[in-house]
């Protein structure tokens, strides 16, 4: 569902800009076999590449995969296999380094850099959030909600993605995670799996009173920097408090996300050096009891989200509004990631579209998997599409809306647009920078200078 956040405000946006660039758990992977490349992952601009035949690929089949899914509005597709870069789309020279707002993949990234913390001792994942909140700040029942409720998406909150999300999309949210202390619990935390926004942005909170400094300044240092991905490469928006947000709006150019993928690939590891321990990515990439599709802010297995229904059993991904995707696929050492702007088809109108966003990914993995002379995963066919099944009522909750406003139960007291308790807030829209708008950066800002 995170695929909806923002739809209604964005998918115009997105429309637009592409139209203007393109006016013209864990295992191990399988052992390389002595006919096949692998490389090694790079910190630099440029990724290792191999021939496709030194991957495992038919390279006429592969071409015809990528043709494919560039003509479904995929703007940037990279195909990597044993850490090789073996298929680029057709509009990737346009895109490798254009940032883009990823939308929800954003809520995994967040997931690593909660595992680092984790790793170094001062993020702990069953305390509940009242260890790290200031006093007085939430009610009781807020405050016991644990930091591997928020991983999970089971904190119980009320649930209104569109609405949860508008007031990060037109940046006018006075305090992301004090207004998620105020979102009704529809449950008790632990419980059922609920698929919230504002509990993304209170775990970014928490990570960032867990560690003792910005979270931003965190992520440079101990994720982005051994990546080789610059801080002048990418934009991530802020609420008006200075808070980052964490179910979505990352702005990040497609190449360093291809980064990121190769890190999950490589189970946490980045040449000599362990990012991420394979012990967190073995309990993230765990489906937990509330959803067997859902672990830490990762998509796992078959028939998931965006994931066709034929994957292999081990496949798990990063999944954002619009098919921005990270597909790793341990079991065949393959990687794909792919943005764009939707481009799955249907024959049930918009409502089609939103719901059945595994039809695009669906035909281009069985023809990825054609590709294949070992034959992976035999044809499961044509993609037949579902009857639509979506209910609108379960994106949209005006209380959630109107509590910015001060207005309504799910309103923090002395919490709206013009003041937020004691916090210092920015102007409305101050956040966002020169050339960014929704879904893109183009223009030239002194805070980002790679982003052009």
């Amino acid at each position: 569902m995170g695929r909806f956040c923002g739809f209604l405000a964005g998918i115009a946006a997105i429309s637009l800009v592409a139209g203007s660039l393109f006016g013209a758990t864990a295992h191990a992977a399988p052992a390389v076999t002595a006919k096949q490349a692998h490389c090694e992952v790079s910190s630099g601009r440029e990724a290792q590449r191999a021939a496709p035949a030194r991957a495992g690929f038919d390279a006429e089949l592969l071409d015809a995969a990528l043709e494919f899914a560039s003509h479904r509005n995929r703007l940037n597709i990279q195909v990597f296999r044993h850490n090789c870069l073996v298929g680029e789309g057709p509009n990737n020279a346009k895109t490798d380094n254009v940032a883009w707002n990823v939308w929800s993949v954003t809520k995994s990234v967040v997931s690593v850099l909660a595992g680092i913390a984790w790793d170094r001792g001062l993020l702990d994942l069953d305390a509940p959030i009242d260890k790290y909140l200031p006093p007085g700040l939430g009610d009781a029942a807020h405050r016991a909600i644990k930091v591997e409720d928020l991983l999970t998406e089971t904190s119980g909150m009320t649930v209104g993605v569109l609405t949860e999300g508008i007031t990060g999309v037109v940046p006018i949210d006075p305090h992301s995670a004090v207004q998620a202390l105020a979102v009704p619990l529809d449950n008790p935390p632990g419980t059922v799996f609920s698929y919230s926004q504002r509990n993304v942005d209170l775990l970014t909170f928490v990570i960032e009173l867990a560690i003792g400094e910005p979270f931003q300044q965190f992520a440079q240092r101990e994720l982005f920097d051994p990546l080789g991905i610059l801080r002048s490469d990418y934009y991530w928006a802020k609420d008006r408090a200075g808070n980052t947000y964490g179910y979505a709006h990352l702005m990040i150019p497609p190449n360093d996300l291809a980064k990121l993928g190769l890190l999950m690939s490589n189970e946490g590891r980045w040449g000599a050096d362990q990012l991420v321990s394979e012990e967190y990515l073995r309990m993230a990439l765990t489906p937990s009891q509330a959803n067997p599709c859902y672990g830490y802010l990762f998509w796992l297995g078959p028939d998931c989200a965006e994931s066709p229904s034929f994957m292999p059993p081990d496949m798990y991904m990063m999944a954002g509004l619009g098919l921005q995707n990270v597909f790793v696929l341990p079991s065949l050492d393959l990687m794909v990631m792919w943005t764009g702007v939707f481009g799955n088809v249907s024959s049930q109108g918009v409502s089609g579209i939103v719901q059945n966003t595994d039809e695009l990914p669906y035909e281009f993995f069985r023809m990825l998997f054609a590709a294949m002379p070992e034959n992976p995963v035999p044809d499961p066919g044509p993609y037949v599409e579902p009857p639509v099944r979506l209910d609108p009522r379960r994106f949209v909750d005006p209380n959630l809306l109107l509590a910015v406003f001060g207005i309504g139960p799910a309103a923090y007291p002395g919490c709206n647009v013009f003041s937020c308790l004691n916090y210092p807030l920015a102007p409305p829209f101050a956040d966002i920078a020169p050339g960014c708008f929704i879904v893109v950066c183009l223009g030239h800002d002194p805070r980002t200078p790679g982003i052009h």
